[in-house]
């Protein structure tokens, strides 16, 4: 396993990427009049996928990476629904739906992976070489167990009052 340094290393990232171009040159296939209606929305669906997870990687806070790995899920979700509508309208073959359709569930799994691995580093913030956790600026004293925790956040409730 090779040291991912950027989004285009991510084999999801690639796979995704594929299948956008993949269902990009199928959705020329389609009737005239779904190549701006059917045929844009599920172009559009499949490239948002790999763009969002691209777009994601940049970010230098984890939490806003893992939105953008569940944002990218939802849009090979419409993806999937898309293709949904081409294979009930004969507009794909049923075999090219299935393998379709198993590209896009592995690809949803990956992220899956991906969100779950990083799910761990949740409130940090990511650089090139490291992550930081971060710690709330508002936190005084010892907050070691939920009693003092507790009654840290009763005291500030009222201070705001």
């Amino acid at each position: 396993m090779s040291e991912v340094q950027s989004f285009r290393d991510l084999r999801v990232y690639q796979q995704l990427k594929d299948l956008h171009f993949e269902l990009h040159k199928e959705s020329l296939q389609f009737p005239k009049f779904e190549l701006y209606e059917l045929g844009s929305q599920i172009r559009r669906a499949s490239n948002a996928a790999p763009a969002i997870v691209a777009e994601g990687w940049g970010s230098r806070h984890t939490n806003i990476y893992l939105e953008a790995i569940n944002r990218s899920l939802g849009e090979i979700r419409e993806t999937q629904h898309h293709l949904d509508v081409a294979r009930e309208n004969n507009y794909i073959t049923a075999e090219r739906f299935a393998q379709m359709d198993e590209s896009y569930n592995q690809c949803g799994r990956m992220l899956e992976r991906l969100y779950e691995v990083l799910g761990q580093w949740r409130g940090s913030t990511r650089t090139t070489n490291s992550v930081r956790e971060n710690t709330a600026e508002y936190v005084a004293g010892d907050t070691s167990d939920w009693r003092t925790a507790m009654d840290m956040t009763l005291k500030m409730m009222e201070e705001f009052k």
